[in-house]
């Protein structure tokens, strides 16, 4: 009796293994056995949002206004820098203005959390499209509380 082949839903074989030496995996025109993953460049080792690429080139979402896209631009250095950076130096950093800020009264420990709070904000604003709503909720209510500690800090 002959052996016969099993198929997956809707009729196909399994792919293991029985593709053609030629084709690849993914879509057509990617290389490799691997599928070329969407708005992702092949060589990025850790891509950041600034880095997607538009239609013309232009780095960030298809259709995004010229403020948007200057925003983007201009901000593709920095994140490029703190996505080189050891993960914990941001962190002892942003942690020190915090301590320092709530710690030192008056206008010098509001400063120190305006900048928290304008880190805060710029990164929010980068991810803001790629955001559900659930999290861009998150995001207001962050930036609110950090307006209404910097308020408070600067009047004590």
């Amino acid at each position: 009796m002959p052996k016969r082949r099993q198929t997956r839903a809707g009729g196909r074989p399994p792919s293991g293994g029985q593709r053609p030496s030629g084709t690849s995996a993914g879509r057509p025109g990617a290389a490799g056995g691997r599928p070329a993953s969407a708005g992702r460049p092949a060589s990025a080792s850790r891509p950041t949002s600034a880095a997607r690429p538009g239609p013309a080139g232009s780095p960030g979402q298809p259709g995004a206004s010229e403020t948007r896209q200057a925003v983007e631009r201009v901000s593709a250095r920095p994140l490029v820098f703190l996505t080189q950076l050891p993960k914990w130096v941001l962190l002892v950093i942003l942690l020190g203005l915090l301590i320092s800020g709530f710690a030192v009264p008056g206008l010098i420990g509001a400063a120190a959390l305006l900048v928290v709070g304008i880190l805060l904000g710029w990164l929010a604003y980068l991810s803001w499209p790629s955001l559900n709503t659930q999290a861009r909720l998150g995001r207001v209510v962050a930036l609110v509380c950090m307006v209404i500690i910097v308020v408070w800090q600067a009047r004590r």
